[in-house]
C-alpha cells in the first residue's frame, strides 16, 4: 500500500527550511574563507603578503544569514499577516546578504586596513590585489535565503503553527452529582453512605 503524498503546505514548508539551511551554510562558510589577497610594501622596502577573510571585510552577510535562520524558526510562532511580515524580512535580509557579498568582490578598503594593521602604518595600501570566488559563494547563499523568504510570503499561510498544539486542553466538565435515592431502612442508609450519597438530602 503506497504512502499518502505530502500535502502542498508541508512540501513548501520543507522547501523553506531546506533553502534556509543551505543558504546559511553557504554564507557562513564563505565568510570564513579568504576573499582578498595582496602585497604591501613596508618602510624598509620589504614586501609582505596580506589576506582578508569575508568576515574581516564585512560582517553583514554572516549576520543577515543568522537573522534569516532565526526568522525561519519564528515562523512557527506566528500566523497570518505576521507570518507574511516575517517572510518579507527574510527576503530583504537575503537580498542584503547578496548585496554585501557582491560588494566584497571589489572591496580593497578592508585589505588596506588589514595591511595597515600588519605593518602598524595608517597609510599602508595593498597592491596586486586579487579576489577569490568565495564572495560569489556567499552571494549564492544569500539568493537561497531570499528564496526562503519568498516561499514564506507565498505559502506560509498554509503552514501549521505551534500555538494550537501547545494550548492547554479544555477542562472536562465535572460530572453531575448523582441524586440520592430514598432511604427506607438502616441497611439502605449504610449503602447510601458507601455510595458517597448524602442520605439526609
Amino acid at each position: 500500500m503506497s504512502s499518502p503524498a505530502p500535502r502542498p503546505g508541508r512540501r513548501s514548508l520543507s522547501l523553506m527550511l531546506l533553502l534556509t539551511v543551505l543558504g546559511a551554510v553557504l554564507v557562513l562558510t564563505a565568510t570564513g574563507r579568504t576573499w582578498a589577497e595582496g602585497i604591501v610594501t613596508g618602510t624598509a622596502g620589504g614586501r609582505l603578503g596580506v589576506s582578508a577573510t569575508g568576515s574581516r571585510l564585512t560582517g553583514l552577510p554572516g549576520g543577515l544569514a543568522l537573522a534569516v535562520a532565526a526568522a525561519s524558526v519564528a515562523v512557527f510562532a506566528v500566523r497570518g499577516r505576521a507570518r507574511a511580515a516575517v517572510g518579507v524580512l527574510m527576503l530583504l535580509a537575503g537580498l542584503g546578504a547578496v548585496a554585501a557579498a557582491v560588494t566584497g568582490v571589489t572591496d580593497t578598503a578592508g585589505l588596506d586596513a588589514e595591511a595597515a594593521g600588519r605593518l602598524a602604518l595608517a597609510g599602508a595600501h595593498a597592491e596586486q590585489v586579487t579576489h577569490t570566488p568565495w564572495p560569489w559563494v556567499a552571494a549564492a547563499g544569500g539568493v537561497l535565503l531570499a528564496l526562503a523568504g519568498a516561499v514564506t510570503v507565498r505559502a506560509g499561510r498554509n503552514w501549521p503553527a505551534m500555538g494550537a498544539r501547545y494550548e492547554a486542553p479544555a477542562r472536562r466538565a465535572a460530572p453531575a452529582p448523582r441524586a440520592a435515592r430514598p432511604v427506607d431502612s438502616a441497611a439502605e442508609l449504610w449503602k447510601a453512605l458507601d455510595r458517597g450519597e448524602d442520605p439526609t438530602r
